[in-house]
């Protein structure tokens, strides 16, 4: 399994970018920086685009998923793309009941409890996933020498919205399945994990440079549990998607307690929230990986004077690490201001690497 020659790591396009030259650990041509969420949310054009469209269908068509990826591109430049998606699309493909309800969050039509539930769960297909690659291509097409980040919800989060139903707070469901009936548990997180490497696979395939499993509700969980019934599945979901050779990263929110674990699983790039300094990040990590984050989306509505102190420390905290790619330690909220995004990447890249 390898990429294609017209591939952009592979053509010359992206492999000397700023982001992949940081993600492998060596000294970008400028400091690179990028933002969770940063594909709509706060976008007024992206506002104005969805207007009428409902958010999976919008995932799903790809010249607007394309054109949803590339606007934080043009308005901030950013040095890269996210492709625009929701963590529950691969459910949505392989034919599982599923919707974004507005102002709720994924509501699943009949949740995932039992061990029958998981035995009857449809199959993701590779045909299925057209969509996603078609989406890929346009945006590559559009980005030249500025990489596509591909991403992908790390199984342990699509499962618990899975078991629950909807999005939940503590996610007792799915912990107490995985203690109550772990064989159960092990079949849905592994469904997950196929559903998600391939998910993951068919966009790095289509032209994404970099690859994000991303762990949304992994902080609920002790370092035991998360090691015995989390990582294997993370695990597998990645082997989809190492063999290509494209930087991986995982980031997870309350997750200061898991990063070795889950660099463990086998990624080039960690992410770290708001929540713990990236030089004790590092130290936890033994300066072995490179670090992405994590300026506090909270200080985006700062004062400019504070928002700018803080970025500048999260840039000196990072120093030591073998590489530090900036970006939000969450997502962007959807109240920031754009102007204020463009000018903190105005800052970072005023900064030499």
């Amino acid at each position: 399994m390898t990429l294609s020659p017209g591939h952009p790591l592979m053509d010359g396009r992206t492999a000397d970018s700023p982001l992949i030259t940081a993600y492998r650990g060596g000294k970008p041509s400028r400091r690179p920086v990028w933002f969770m969420r940063q594909a709509g949310r706060s976008l007024p054009e992206y506002r104005r685009l969805r207007q009428g469209t409902g958010m999976l269908e919008s995932c799903l068509k790809p010249e607007m998923a394309a054109e949803i990826t590339l606007q934080p591109v043009r308005r901030h430049d950013v040095d890269a793309g996210i492709f625009f998606s929701d963590i529950v699309i691969p459910l949505k493909l392989a034919g599982v009941g599923v919707d974004i309800v507005p102002g709720v969050g994924p509501v699943l039509e009949h949740p995932i409890r039992t061990a029958a539930d998981v035995a009857a769960l449809p199959v993701l297909t590779e045909e299925a996933l057209e969509p996603i690659r078609e989406a890929v291509r346009l945006v590559v097409a559009e980005l030249g020498s500025t990489p596509l980040v591909g991403f992908a919800g790390a199984p342990f989060t699509l499962a618990a919205y899975m078991v629950e139903g909807k999005p939940s707070r503590d996610h007792l469901g799915p912990r107490t399945m995985m203690h109550a009936d772990p064989q159960a548990w092990q079949a849905l997180a592994n469904w997950a994990a196929d559903a998600s490497g391939m998910f993951l696979r068919a966009q790095l395939e289509a032209g994404a440079s970099a690859g994000q499993l991303f762990d949304s509700w992994a902080g609920s969980l002790g370092l035991a549990d998360y090691s015995r019934y989390v990582a294997p599945a993370s695990a597998r979901a990645l082997e989809h998607v190492r063999p290509l050779g494209a930087p991986l990263i995982h980031f997870g929110t309350g997750t200061s307690e898991l990063l070795v674990a889950m660099r463990d699983v086998g990624v080039d790039v960690v992410g770290v929230d708001y929540r713990l300094p990236l030089d004790e990040a590092n130290r936890r990590l033994g300066g072995s990986v490179p670090l992405q984050g994590n300026i506090d989306p909270a200080l985006l509505s700062a004062p400019w004077e504070v928002l700018e102190a803080h970025v500048l420390a999260v840039i000196a905290a990072g120093a030591e690490a073998p590489g530090h790619v900036l970006n939000l330690g969450h997502g962007v909220p959807p109240e920031t201001d754009p102007a204020v995004l463009t000018r903190v990447v105005e800052l970072i890249h005023s900064i030499e690497p």
